[in-house]
């Protein structure tokens, strides 16, 4: 008898109740496996119907639909003589399970269903599917007549068991199992099973890549065997990018690893395993072995198949690799690419419409599209066909085949440099070079016309004309002349998303990008239904941060030189009148009365470390206790509370966008909070005020230390990210500020001047400033009454 086995993974990018086009990605994937020599072949979570079907896996239609795919996988000659197993909804006693189906030459093995349901993050699976709990249990599951039909089984074991061949044995986990305290591998291993395998539904954050192929890793070293994880990867529907990397490991080392980032619809990876490895490497466990001989026995189903073959003594067994995980940059660049490359092929739409300002966030949304560009011309290059029919059809031209990103990007994407009175040369000299050197097809437009036109309505019904807060205007009507013109801005960019391929004479019409950051909307620093309203949105689960230095690795990665402008400007909405030496009024981070390294700090202490306004304070006292007094962390804190109890109401309507970040505010599923708050949070307030008396006596100012730059004081708190400080950050506003209830711009007056940093070491301005913290009580609601 033969002692090497060849297993394959599978990648898949499934859609979700895309039955036909999910069979055939399976039968792709199985054939691909078994021409590459593999006796056995393994894919991911759910892969007939897809994972993200969510309530429709309370129709009777999706279990049926699945059998009916599963038929035709299993009767297909392609699975002749190998062992496979498809992931699926499962029905029993009136139970919906999430299972993996096992089958060899067209006879059902095992159903083994899901016995930990994932329902953190952006999971629910509890809504939909119950956890198997009798271990090392089967009931006999009466089979669909149409499969009976066909199989001639009536039944067949659907429960907690393995599955035995004549020289190995095989066991599964799925998902959150590999996860989950009590991981079944463990059990597993110890009752001989030497082959573990796991189907997964993993999306991606950014820097957690590594997560899974650690957890994998080690699943093999402390138990022993070999461990099979295969994931999806793509968008099948949903706001998360599934993430590939399925991989196999042997023994604590990784065999192969599949890729994180790809246009690819199906990806086999495959090892081939010496089993007289893993019994050698538990052999020598001798902890292991005293454990497992008092184990508990799995039931084992046996399977008449040799996975290994008698003359494998030639058969190389794959080595160990050490697999280099992305950058949060080219995580950046590569993931929401690849999900927009999913949604507009399947969308139905011809390409996508970018209102351009010359900012960060806005020349991040349209480098990332640069980025699907150059993505899909690699793919034609390396002759993937399915990449190639997609973009003829989007394109609807039959004979174009792309060969440089920057032809292809000026035939998807058109950028708007939407102008007012009130933006500068700068930023529209930026979005027009930035347009010219990604290859984009590029317009420019004024709204005054349309911005004069609606303030002309209004006079005429009130005989008032709203004025500017610099031109003797109060804060409401300095609100309303910002609001306008960002909603025109939504208005005109949904009507020539429509109309510019009809303009350029091609059928469809342009889905529109947004382009709000993750921390604009956890602050609520954005108008209801502007710009930041679009179809989809490839930066909205990103920082700040994270898009300045993803900036800086694509101005020379892409060769886009003017980046580096754009990063070095400082953040503005151009909502206000210039000075009169045409010099910028407004500022971003004076309007929002906090810099972005201090909003990034806020939501990951809200999100990921569960705080309230008082644990903040209590946390954050301690972090900046060298640079702020308690009295001063406190104001900042309440200051934050405000303003996103305020704007919470915003994240209803925020537009669908990758998840990328662990503390996004999206309360469609990551974020579940009310979206109508207390907004002075009088308790909570209370709190921390009775903490800063007891603490305020006994602060010493730390006056002869030099004060930290934003970043080191970031650094001393996180846990992963790595934040630099801004070089062109903005001191906090302290001047009375404005925030609508129906705005997030807050209006600040003149800001006061900041103190110089001891010896005159550093003048670079720190994002937590002494001055600028007085902003308790003048945060007004709608009507102007401070709350």
């Amino acid at each position: 008898m033969g002692r090497k086995v060849t297993v394959a993974v599978s990648t898949l990018n499934q859609w979700a109740l895309d039955f036909e086009g999910n069979m055939a990605r399976i039968l792709q994937s199985i054939l691909e496996a078994k021409d590459m020599g593999a006796s056995y072949r393994t894919g991911p979570e759910l892969e007939v119907c897809g994972y993200s079907c969510e309530d429709h896996f309370r129709e009777p239609d999706t279990f049926l639909h699945s059998w009916e795919v599963l038929l035709e996988v299993m009767m297909s000659p392609i699975c002749e003589n190998m062992l496979v197993d498809v992931g699926m909804p499962v029905m029993h006693r009136n139970v919906a399970y999430n299972c993996r189906v096992a089958f060899f030459n067209r006879q059902l093995l095992l159903i083994r269903p899901k016995m930990a349901m994932c329902d953190d993050g952006n999971y629910r699976e509890s809504r939909w599917f119950t956890a198997w709990t009798k271990s090392l249990q089967t009931e006999e599951y009466v089979l669909p007549r149409m499969i009976a039909q066909h199989t001639g089984q009536q039944t067949v074991p659907f429960g907690d068991a393995v599955i035995a061949t004549r020289d190995t044995c095989l066991g599964y986990e799925i998902c959150e199992e590999l996860w989950n305290v009590r991981s079944k591998h463990i059990d597993m291993s110890l009752a001989g099973v030497e082959l573990i395998v796991n189907s997964s539904g993993s999306y991606m954050e950014l820097r957690k890549a590594h997560i899974t192929t650690d957890l994998v890793r080690n699943a093999s070293f402390k138990a022993g065997g070999a461990y099979l994880f295969s994931n999806l990867r793509g968008c099948d529907g949903q706001r998360v990018y599934f993430n590939g990397c399925s991989a196999i490991a042997l023994n604590g080392e990784l065999l192969a690893r599949g890729q994180q980032f790809a246009l690819q619809d199906v990806e086999v990876t495959l090892a081939t395993i010496d089993l007289e490895e893993i019994r050698a490497y538990r052999v020598s466990l001798r902890s292991r072995c005293t454990a497992a001989a008092g184990a508990a026995d799995y039931p084992r189903i046996h399977c008449d198949f040799e996975m290994s073959t008698h003359s494998d003594i030639f058969k190389t067994s794959t080595p160990p690799l050490n697999w280099p995980n992305h950058t949060p940059e080219e995580e950046i660049a590569l993931g929401p690419a690849c999900w927009l490359w999913d949604y507009l092929r399947r969308s139905g739409q011809g390409g996508f419409f970018l209102p351009l300002s010359g900012g960060v966030d806005s020349s991040s949304s349209a480098t990332i599209v640069h980025s699907m560009c150059r993505l899909i011309v690699q793919a034609v290059q390396l002759g993937d066909a399915q990449v190639l029919h997609d973009i003829r059809k989007i394109l609807a031209d039959t004979d174009y085949t792309p060969d440089n990103a920057a032809g292809l990007c000026n035939r998807l994407l058109v950028t708007c440099f939407m102008g007012s009175v009130n933006s500068s040369k700068e930023t529209r000299r930026r979005a027009a070079q930035l347009a010219n050197q990604l290859g984009s097809y590029h317009i420019e437009i004024s709204i005054d016309l349309a911005v004069n036109a609606l303030l002309g309505i209004f006079n005429a019904v009130t005989g008032l004309t709203p004025r500017f807060r610099m031109q003797g205007g109060c804060a409401r009507q300095n609100l309303a002349l910002q609001n306008i013109q960002s909603r025109i801005r939504m208005v005109l960019a949904y009507i020539f998303a429509q109309l510019m391929l009809w303009v350029r004479n091609r059928p469809g019409g342009l889905l529109v990008l947004g382009s709000a950051n993750v921390d604009e909307s956890l602050r609520g620093y954005l108008t209801k239904y502007d710009c930041s309203s679009a179809d989809i949105n490839p930066i909205g689960g990103i920082s700040k941060m994270d898009l300045r230095r993803f900036l800086i690795y694509a101005k020379d990665k892409f060769n886009l030189p003017v980046l580096e402008s754009i990063i070095e400007a400082p953040p503005t909405a151009e909502l206000e009148p210039l000075q009169e030496n045409g010099e910028l009024q407004q500022t971003d981070e004076q309007d929002m009365g906090m810099s972005y390294a201090e909003l990034s700090e806020y939501g990951r202490l809200r999100k990921q470390s569960f705080c309230g306004p008082y644990s903040m304070f209590c946390r954050l006292v301690a972090t900046w206790k060298g640079d702020l007094s308690p009295k001063e962390v406190a104001d900042k804190v309440k200051h934050f509370f405000r303003c996103y109890a305020i704007n919470r109401h915003k994240m209803t309507v925020l537009t669908p966008s990758v998840h990328m970040e662990s503390y996004s505010p999206d309360d469609n599923r990551f974020d579940h909070r009310p979206f109508l708050y207390r907004p002075n949070w009088s308790w909570q307030f209370k709190a921390i005020d009775d903490e800063v008396d007891k603490l305020q006596p006994i602060y010493t100012p730390s006056s002869a230390q030099l004060r930290p730059s934003s970043e080191d004081l970031l650094m001393s708190t996180q846990r992963s990210s790595h934040l630099d400080d801004s070089k062109h950050s903005s001191p906090l506003s302290s001047a009375s500020a404005s925030a609508s209830i129906d705005v997030g711009i807050s209006t600040a007056a003149v800001p006061l001047p900041g103190a110089a940093a001891p010896g005159g070491l550093s003048k670079k301005p720190s994002g937590y400033s002494k001055v600028h913290v007085n902003v308790l009580g003048k945060i007004k609601d709608r009507t102007g009454i401070p709350v």
